[in-house]
């Protein structure tokens, strides 16, 4: 509200988007691993394309259409990481810091890899980095885990609490 009030006087103000800085103590690893899994999915969409039949038009609109939700989900899961690296993973919540610091970046990196390129090894990566980074989460929460093959393609293995 006092966003839209000050930018009718000043059009240059941006809108601030945050995790809740309460903090709410509402944290979960399986949004990062769901845009993980997302990514890899648009990797393996485009890798098919080439075998649909599309016009050229039609070819370059879902090449396009299918980069930029790929690099749209890869960003998510780096922020969404970012969240729970920055909020929650803290002394006191975390045992081995030098891990979550390790696990983070490397998303961090992978991210970056999957966005710049079309590699299946890069968004496998990604998912196998996020499973890593929610077991770890889980477990400084004496959370036990399973890992389940998602219902939907890609059909790969996540880590899910085991509730």
């Amino acid at each position: 509200m006092l966003h839209s009030f000050i930018s009718k006087f000043d059009s240059n103000i941006d809108t601030a988007d945050a995790h809740c800085d309460i903090p709410c103590g509402i944290y979960d690893p399986r949004i990062v691993t769901y845009y993980a899994v997302s990514a890899l999915r648009q990797i393996d969409i485009l890798l098919s394309l080439k075998d649909k039949g599309l016009s050229e038009t039609g070819f370059a609109m879902q090449v396009a259409r299918n980069t930029a939700k790929k690099e749209e989900m890869a960003e998510k899961c780096k922020h969404e990481t970012r969240i729970i690296w920055g909020d929650f993973m803290k002394p006191g919540n975390q045992d081995d810091m030098a891990k979550a610091h390790e696990l983070a970046h490397g998303i961090m990196l992978a991210g970056s890899a999957v966005r710049q390129d079309l590699h299946r090894e890069d968004g496998e990566k990604l998912v196998d980095l996020t499973n890593q980074f929610a077991e770890m989460f889980w477990a400084s929460k004496g959370v036990k885990t399973k890992k389940v093959k998602t219902p939907y393609a890609p059909g790969v293995e996540v880590v899910e609490p085991d509730l």
